[in-house]
């Protein structure tokens, strides 16, 4: 009995040697860990920090959970969540009552036959170059008119230089049955088409990154603005803090460095276009692209023959990151990044969203660990001293010798 106990024992460390290096093995697959604390219910939200961003891949498929017990190691399903905004527009029928027209402008009447609120009207015009103000009015019996918009500015600019429309109005939450809109015009406005929206929209959720401008520099009729978020982050926003107090509109493009290649002249940058569009004085809410990993920007301003602008600052900002995650089992659960042969995993969770929490706790995050590596043996040579090669090759010089003496001593 004592020989199959001691038999089981020594069968049974091998096992554990295999599974010690299967649950390491996993994890030393990554490069860096943090530990999850107070994981205590079945969902848990995890806010992704800005150190994950500066060692991950950049589509983030190399992200991962696992769970660590005495005899397994998990791995926990999670959704990623970025806080962008949820848009949602609901055209609303209207029908145009009747126009007008004095010596303060123009008018166009429109009647809403149902009782639902509206906040965006888009108007397009024939014509393609204009420079109007107008008024919104909202009135229920059309003897008093309520003043919804006053001297708001809607323009058109096209030529070889700029293409340009801004010609949507955007107002508080208003429900009227009746809207007038006045254009203040000397000629008259030919309203190809109007839409009337409510835009229920939810905002998103920024991070705001610290910037440094690196370099502004004037290349010909171009002004050239390279900005640098001091690490790797997810930029989805970037507005330009202009002083000039003039109307200005501008081509605008930018980019941002993908990657760079060492050449003999030195250090070459890859550029990847991020948006392109006009930096205008009308439209100061700043510009918003797809989500990217990035860290140097560069905006790229053409002023044709106009004078260059007095750029004082940028704002750039992010969606905020965060992982949906469900734990199965009592473990000692790790966040795990770093892997550049990870594919994106695919969970069940992705899929079937119906029962996934709204609101789970969050969870905090420990220290940033480098994952140790299982070192490889390295292949020692056969002999690490010369002086027994030597000896070898002498010993079989001697006897090959030998064997020759005695062949020739019997011919």
């Amino acid at each position: 009995m004592l020989f199959q106990m001691k038999l089981k024992n020594k069968l049974l460390i091998p096992f554990g040697w295999l599974f010690c290096a299967t649950t390491f093995g996993q994890l030393s697959s990554y490069e860096y860990k943090q530990e999850l604390k107070g994981v205590s219910n079945e969902w848990h939200t995890v806010t992704l920090p800005y150190q994950v961003f500066s060692n991950t891949n950049d589509n983030l498929s190399d992200i991962r959970v696992y769970g660590v017990t005495e005899n397994d190691t998990l791995e926990a399903p999670y959704i990623l969540k970025l806080a962008s905004e949820k848009n949602s527009k609901k055209e609303t029928a209207f029908r145009l009552l009747n126009t007008a027209s004095d010596k303060e402008g123009f008018y166009f009447t429109y009647e809403i036959p149902t009782s639902e609120p509206i906040n965006r009207i888009n108007l397009q015009f024939t014509q393609s170059n204009y420079n109007w103000h107008v008024v919104l009015e909202g009135s229920q019996t059309q003897n008093k008119w309520f003043k919804i918009l006053d001297d708001y500015r809607i323009l058109s600019i096209k030529n070889k230089q700029t293409n340009y429309t801004f010609s949507t109005l955007n107002f508080p939450l208003s429900k009227y049955k009746y809207y007038r809109l006045r254009v203040k015009s000397e000629v008259r406005p030919e309203l190809k088409r109007a839409t009337i929206s409510l835009d229920e929209s939810i905002n998103a959720s920024y991070n705001t990154y610290p910037t440094t401008f690196m370099n502004i520099s004037q290349k010909g009729k171009k002004t050239v603005v390279d900005i640098d978020l001091n690490q790797r982050l997810p930029v989805s926003y970037l507005k330009l803090n202009i002083l000039d107090k003039v109307d200005y509109y501008r081509p605008m493009t930018l980019q941002y460095i993908s990657d760079s290649i060492t050449t003999e002249k030195g250090t070459k940058y890859v550029f990847n276009t991020l948006y392109s569009g006009t930096l205008s004085s009308l439209d100061t809410t700043g510009v918003k692209f797809k989500s990217t990993l990035a860290q140097k920007l560069r905006v790229t301003v053409q002023n044709n023959d106009n004078q260059a602008l007095q750029i004082e600052s940028a704002t750039a900002k992010g969606y905020a990151h965060e992982l949906l995650v469900r734990f199965d089992n009592m473990a000692n659960y790790y966040l795990a990044y770093g892997n550049k042969n990870a594919q994106r995993p695919k969970y069940d969770i992705q899929q079937i969203t119906s029962a996934i929490p709204k609101n789970a706790s969050v969870v905090n995050l420990g220290e940033i660990v480098e994952i140790a590596k299982i070192q490889k043996p390295s292949k020692q040579p056969l002999f690490k001293n010369k002086a027994w090669l030597w000896l070898v090759m002498g010993v079989i010089i001697v006897v090959l010798g030998w064997f020759t003496l005695r062949m020739m001593a019997k011919r």
